[in-house]
């Protein structure tokens, strides 16, 4: 067996398509192929299968990718040994955030690794739906990712380090009637109309739990994903919304009103993930460790 098999079928399992495997391994369809079916003959049996369109793994298919992943990671264990012993530069890190951990925490890191010689960050937003974020450890080192509190957990494929847990909060004008009470409760809100993020994303189950303690369908009025938007717009607009506590500056919006429920406390889990290969590399972890301070000093107001 050949590392360039094992990658392409490990990228199978990870991309779901041929297609997509010989683009981000800068090779062809046939080529991708190719390789598949030699590994095929080399472990003595069928490791993928035709489910209608596209090309599926097997059992044996799925046993094997997860073996090439331990295989990637020695690998880069001893890259990394190598590149310790010349004493080559630490290299490049990619980083990928939802737009509101961009704005709370990539300042912060260009701030520590600053060094011409250091550590060089590639920067990126990604605003996708929770189940998208592991998809995007294939392209990125780290991947700065949220889910609900207490919601679907990340698939096993992918190597998690929690960051921080981000309290929700209801989003009002400050003109509102429920402006002036500093804690709310759910039945407070019955009836009110909403601004609520797309399908998909994790604060839209929020919303859809208050309403369905309230024993009603939510009244979703606005679909923004953007904080930055959503908060202009619940200033000027007779409706609510849930705002993430730390990642966003609410200085910037003197109209905006956030109070907190009394139950149930909604939050989100901010988590880093990343192909676990990825942890072999120093200036990986070292960059990981400085998200880990960062982190602790935005959720404790430092």
């Amino acid at each position: 067996m050949e590392v360039g098999q094992l990658r392409a079928l490990r990228e199978l399992r990870d991309r779901g398509s041929i297609a997509a495997v010989a683009q981000a391994m800068h090779v062809t369809p046939s080529s991708v192929s190719q390789q598949l079916s030699a590994l095929a003959r080399a472990a003595g049996c069928a490791l993928t299968y035709r489910d209608g369109r596209r090309t599926a793994l097997t059992d044996a298919g799925r046993a094997l990718a997860a073996a090439a992943v331990r295989v990637e990671s020695a690998l880069g264990s001893a890259t990394e040994a190598v590149k310790q012993f010349q004493q080559q530069p630490a290299g490049r890190v990619s980083i990928a955030a939802y737009h509101s951990a961009s704005w709370a925490l990539f300042p912060a890191l260009l701030e520590r690794f600053n060094e011409p010689d250091g550590i060089e960050l590639l920067l990126s937003d990604e605003d996708v739906a929770q189940q998208h974020f592991p998809r995007l450890t294939a392209d990125y080192d780290l991947v700065i990712g949220h889910r609900l509190q207490g919601g679907a957990q990340w698939p096993a494929t992918v190597h998690v380090e929690p960051l921080f847990l981000e309290p929700l909060d209801i989003a009002m004008p400050a003109g509102h009637r429920l402006a002036k009470r500093q804690v709310l409760q759910v039945a407070d809100l019955r009836g009110e109309a909403w601004l609520a993020v797309h399908d998909g994303f994790p604060l839209r189950g929020a919303i859809e739990q208050i309403a369905g303690i309230n024993g009603e369908t939510a009244k979703i009025v606005h679909r923004i994903n953007e904080f930055y938007v959503a908060a202009r717009v619940v200033e000027a607009a007779a409706c609510i919304s849930l705002m993430p506590r730390f990642t966003v500056d609410q200085t910037r919006y003197p109209g905006l009103v956030m109070r907190p429920l009394e139950f149930p406390q909604l939050g989100r889990q901010v988590d880093c993930l990343m192909r676990p290969e990825a942890l072999t590399r120093g200036n990986v972890r070292a960059v990981l460790g400085a998200l880990r301070e960062i982190s602790a000093s935005l959720s404790q107001g430092v």
